[in-house]
């Protein structure tokens, strides 16, 4: 037994650390509150549903705890094995955490993606579970109420109680430090899991290839969202460059499923594929902290989406 006593020592302040993933349909708000919450963008966020497809830890750091943010693609009726896939992966996660947070726009009724996810949850028996309704920016105070009394309501119907239900706008910045205080106590006390300075674990090549890809996303026709993937190739330092001017050369290769996509995503005389390239290369240069030289290319892969030997290429 320990010889010291409980008064013998001023107790030191609890530190906790875990994993938190935020679920919901779509669209929900998930990414762009990872970003608020990190304070620094490492999630892509796109008006087009389905935009995240690898899941990105965003580390929140406090003198009392750090946070690590799961971010999931949005939970689905798949149509594809890329949609299949996904829908794993999202499972696979909530298993795995420490505190689940629900994401509910407040300018949309909940509606049957909403319900089919809730009661998902609602049999991941031991793991606290939080309602976030987004988007409050969007709501007056009457909307947003009704949509705190329906949420409250959905989780009693379906037998469980919400550790807590809680209103934010990532984009107007309203109680992202609060939604952070409530998710803390739910974690379990623990040491550091990342270094101070982190912010994310996923490796750059991937980053990197995820801004590619938001900006690619922009702007292109509502059929395209889904047949977009971007490979990095290769990112190597260009050799013969001063010390104090470095340049980091980027390969990569946006793919596409069908030939007929390819005109839509390179625009004429190339002036798309030109704007993806210097849209996506100054949110590089910024996560890199360094000037880059980014080559990109405009590849088909057929139906990779269906393909189980391109999604492994692909990354999926």
């Amino acid at each position: 037994m320990s010889a010291r006593t409980p008064s013998s020592e001023p107790a030191e302040a609890t530190h906790r650390s875990g994993f938190a993933c935020f679920v919901g349909r779509p669209n929900a708000g998930k990414s762009t509150l990872t970003n608020a919450l990190v304070g620094q963008k490492i999630a892509i966020t796109s008006n087009r549903p389905q935009t995240t497809r690898h899941t990105v830890r965003g580390i929140v750091h406090r003198p009392d705890a750090q946070l690590v943010l799961v971010d999931t693609p949005g939970l689905h009726k798949p149509r594809t094995l890329l949609g299949q896939r996904l829908n794993d992966v999202v499972r696979a996660t909530w298993a795995e955490v420490d505190v689940i947070g629900f994401c509910l726009p407040a300018d949309q009724k909940l509606g049957p993606g909403d319900r089919f996810i809730v009661k998902e949850l609602a049999a991941i028996k031991r793991t606290p579970k939080v309602a976030i309704i987004t988007k409050t920016d969007l709501v007056d105070s009457k909307a947003l109420a009704e949509q705190l009394i329906a949420v409250d309501q959905l989780g009693k119907e379906l037998g469980f109680e919400w550790a807590e239900i809680v209103p934010v706008s990532a984009v107007g910045d309203q109680q992202v430090g609060l939604l952070a205080d409530l998710l803390v106590p739910l974690l379990p006390e623990g040491p550091l899991l990342y270094p101070e300075g982190d912010l994310t674990d996923e490796p750059e090549q991937v980053m990197v290839a995820e801004l590619i890809r938001e900006a690619a996303l922009e702007g292109v026709r509502d059929e395209l969202p889904h047949s977009i993937a971007v490979v990095v190739e290769e990112m190597l330092p260009r050799e013969d460059r001063p010390a104090d001017k470095p340049l980091l050369d980027i390969h990569a290769f946006v793919y596409i499923e069908r030939p007929s996509q390819k005109g839509i995503v390179i625009g004429p005389q190339g002036k798309r594929l030109k704007e993806v390239g210097i849209k996506s290369r100054k949110q590089i240069e910024a996560l890199l902290g360094t000037p880059v030289f980014l080559d990109l290319h405009v590849k088909v892969a057929k139906d990779w989406q269906r393909d189980p030997r391109q999604l492994r290429k692909l990354g999926f």
